[in-house]
């Protein structure tokens, strides 16, 4: 990875291989103006520089490294604009004349315009064309100083209040007037205004820490509220003298000798968090028969265990703060009248296994009356501001009053969450789950070819304003934020990009500042959990590759021995999946969905919406066209329907047919079996635990994946699990350890990759 200082020494390495470069930038400019990838340039170079032993010389040092970082070029003879990235939110561009091999360092501004040469020329060079620049806003804002603390917002924020404290005594000015703010429906909580200096709080601190030192440590605090209260104490501080104690000392402590520890900790204990609305608009929202449906999938699944989680800390919190206050959440989704048989048609549905959650439907309204049918995520965006004024009102009507937070979720959700807490003046938190600009190739400068059909126009505005509208963004991976050493992450993607005849985005959002909240990995899916899990003792996320077999063998019993008499739950929805998974020849036709005519292979297995970005098609291609493999295991595709006229989204019609047509290609008869999309969450942990009782494995071949939560499923369920190397699950997965990473734009590489293993595997 090239250094910002190696830009500077570009032009003395093209002088030492001028001849080379001569040529290799001649050939660059003379095939015309176009948009090269990395990939472009390096063959390009190749083909140049045949003998191996020159080219080596000429990509050592330092010019080999910033070729290597350059993301993209932009060829505009006789120019050719360079792209480069020195690390996660760190970019340089650079322009090369390809006759005299000069160099200059430009702007993204600069950079962009020559992208924008190549699609819009006339707007390229129009003076009055829309630019943004977000960065502008961060002027005077401090920022990380190391890509590796990207991620670390939660840490960050801890440390910069810290340093502002540090700065002395009247530093801490602020922090007391926040304290006095905390109050719920008007009763005061942790101080009143009897301590509304730095110097009173300190004073009244010292007087109480020794007086609830000398009560036992389980003293409630009913027992001494009154004692406290004429000090300027109000509740919030602990259920316990132990509790107060301790949350007292941690503040004294602060304002002493402030540290980040202390801080994150002391505003861990704070009660300022009762009521919660998470936004998730696109969708059919609901907790039984939705999972498969359009635009339905991990994220709902995401949200309802989101929802328990936040309930249980919230619950655990309060009883801690020593308060009598009912905690609220309500998930508000859209309210769809002409619902598919499940209850996204219901106002309002309680969350199960929760007490305090609800799921809060707000149909859209439009002149005409209420919208009934179910709107693609692509084209939701001319009902959400309507949507986002009608679910304000509903949601103050409900929790009587403003909530305390809001989250939103996907570019829908998080667009109405901005606009909700703007207009509430509420704390706002958002969560992408997937960036829709990563997942295409070009999007941006293409997005006039695009929008008739996905509308990322509006996509990528809405992305943008709640980004940068958000008071903390939530992650689950790094890669989603930054991506990895070759590829830029989603949200950095947003750093600089062009949309030419609409805007130019100069600043969209800042790495280094706009730290995200990473959220440790630690979410299975009910579907999985642990009662329902394969049948292996534990779920084991490192699991030696050696070892998969012997894990097999400690199954208690097997898909093959499940009592087909018994009337157990378990055994019915047990049955049910057999009959799925196993269909007959007889039972079988085109328009049907395929049959296993070998059952003694293995399988290999996935399920996702079936979309072009999640590549089932793609799977099924590279299945086809590998024998070996094919000889190996039999194919299970779980997703979509299997008549294109029963989908309602136009991709997915697409992706249908696809499927159709690859089957027919390959001649798949036999050997693959397409179940169609699943609502039911423990029937589809039953498949999980029957594929991985075949001795199969599960793959996940997505073009990009911002997480992967079947990933996390079939790893639970003890299945082998090959995983793209796009995005979320190059993190969750160790290759070669846990599991097995795959490049979904090397479909041969990929499959013998596959092949490899369970050729392997019949030696054990």
């Amino acid at each position: 990875m090239a250094s910002a200082a190696a830009v500077d020494t570009m032009p003395d390495a093209l002088r030492q291989s001028r001849y080379h470069m001569k040529r290799c930038f001649a050939r660059l400019t003379g095939m015309g103006r176009r948009l090269m990838k990395f990939e472009h340039i390096k063959d390009e170079i190749e083909q140049t520089i045949e003998d191996k032993i020159e080219r080596s010389k000429v990509l050592e040092g330092s010019l080999g490294d910033i070729l290597s970082s350059t993301q993209e070029a932009a060829v505009v003879p006789p120019y050719v604009a360079f792209a480069i990235r020195h690390s996660p939110g760190i970019w340089d561009y650079v322009k090369v004349h390809a006759d005299s091999l000069s160099v200059d360092i430009i702007t993204s501004t600069d950079y962009l315009k020559f992208k924008e040469t190549l699609f819009d020329e006339d707007w390229a060079k129009d003076e009055n064309a829309l630019e943004i620049d977000f960065g502008a806003f961060n002027v005077g804002i401090p920022s990380l100083a190391l890509p590796s603390s990207i991620g670390d917002g939660l840490g960050y924020v801890s440390k910069f209040m810290t340093s502002m404290i540090t700065k002395g005594t009247e530093s801490a000015k602020p922090l007391v007037e926040y304290l006095l703010t905390l109050d719920h429906h008007g009763e005061k909580h942790m101080i009143n205004e009897t301590l509304n200096t730095v110097g009173k709080l300190q004073a009244a601190l010292l007087i109480a820490d020794v007086f609830v030192s000398a009560l036992p440590k389980d003293t409630p605090y009913q027992n001494f509220e009154q004692t406290l209260k004429e000090w300027g104490f109000e509740k919030g501080w602990g259920e316990s003298a132990e509790r107060v104690r301790q949350t007292m000392r941690i503040l004294s402590e602060i304002l002493q000798a402030p540290d980040p520890t202390n801080m994150e900790a002391f505003f861990s204990r704070l009660p300022a968090i009762y009521k919660i609305v998470i936004f998730s608009v696109h969708g059919y929202f609901g907790q039984a028969d939705v999972l498969g449906l359009p635009d339905t999938g991990g994220q709902v699944v995401y949200i309802l265990d989101q929802v328990k989680a936040l309930e249980e800390e919230l619950l655990l919190r309060i009883k801690q703060q020593g308060l009598n206050v009912k905690p609220q959440i309500l998930v508000v989704t859209r309210l769809i009248p002409d619902a598919q048989g499940n209850k996204c048609n219901q106002e309002m549905e309680p969350i199960a296994n929760t007490t305090h959650s609800h799921i809060l439907r707000v149909p859209f309204n439009t002149e005409k009356g209420v919208l009934g049918p179910w709107v693609s995520r692509f084209d939701i965006y001319p009902y959400l501001e309507r949507f986002s004024q009608d679910a304000t009102a509903k949601i103050l009507e409900l929790m009587e009053g403003k909530p305390d937070l809001i989250i939103g979720n996907y570019t829908d959700g998080n667009l109405v969450a901005s606009l909700v807490a703007s207009k509430l003046g509420v704390a706002l938190g958002t969560i992408a789950h997937a960036l829709e600009k990563t997942k295409y190739e070009d999007s941006d400068v293409k997005w006039k070819e695009l929008d008739p059909k996905y509308h990322f126009s509006c996509q990528f505005t809405a992305d943008m304003i709640a980004m940068n509208a958000a008071d903390f963004i939530i992650t689950s991976t790094y890669q989603e934020i930054a991506g990895s050493k070759n590829r830029p992450g989603q949200y950095e993607s947003h750093v600089a990009f062009t949309m030419p005849g609409l805007y130019r985005v100069v600043s969209g959002i800042m790495c280094l500042i706009q730290s995200s909240i990473l959220l440790p990995l630690g979410l299975i899916s009910p579907s999985t959990s642990h009662s329902r899990r394969s049948r292996n003792d534990s779920p084991n996320f490192n699991l030696p590759l050696r070892n998969y077999s012997s894990a097999r063998r400690k199954t208690t019993s097997t898909c093959k021995s499940t009592d087909s008499n018994s009337d157990s739950p378990s055994s019915v929805v047990m049955r049910t999946v057999l009959s799925k998974l196993y269909i007959t020849e007889e039972n079988w036709c085109f328009l049907n969905s395929g049959f296993l005519a070998d059952r003694k292979k293995p399988i290999i297995f996935t399920m996702a919406r079936l979309d072009i970005v999640k590549n089932i098609t793609g799977l099924t291609e590279w299945y086809g066209k590998n024998k070996r493999l094919r000889n190996l295991v039999n194919l299970v595709i779980v997703g979509g329907f299997f008549d294109p006229s029963k989908s309602k989204d136009r991709e997915e019609m697409a992706e249908i047919k696809k499927m159709h047509s690859l089957i027919e290609r390959y001649q798949l008869k036999g050997q693959i079996r397409w179940i169609a999309a699943q609502t039911d969450r423990y029937r589809n942990s039953e498949l999980y635990r029957c594929i991985a009782d075949t001795k199969g494995a599960f793959v996940q071949p997505a073009l990009y994946e911002a997480f992967g939560l079947t990933v996390i499923e079939a790893m639970n369920c003890g299945l082998p699990t090959f995983a793209t190397n796009q995005g979320g699950p190059a993190e969750i997965i160790v290759d070669g350890v846990s599991g097995f990473h795959i490049d979904p734009n090397n479909g041969d590489e990929s499959s013998n990759k596959i092949a490899d293993f369970f050729e392997m595997r019949r030696g054990y």
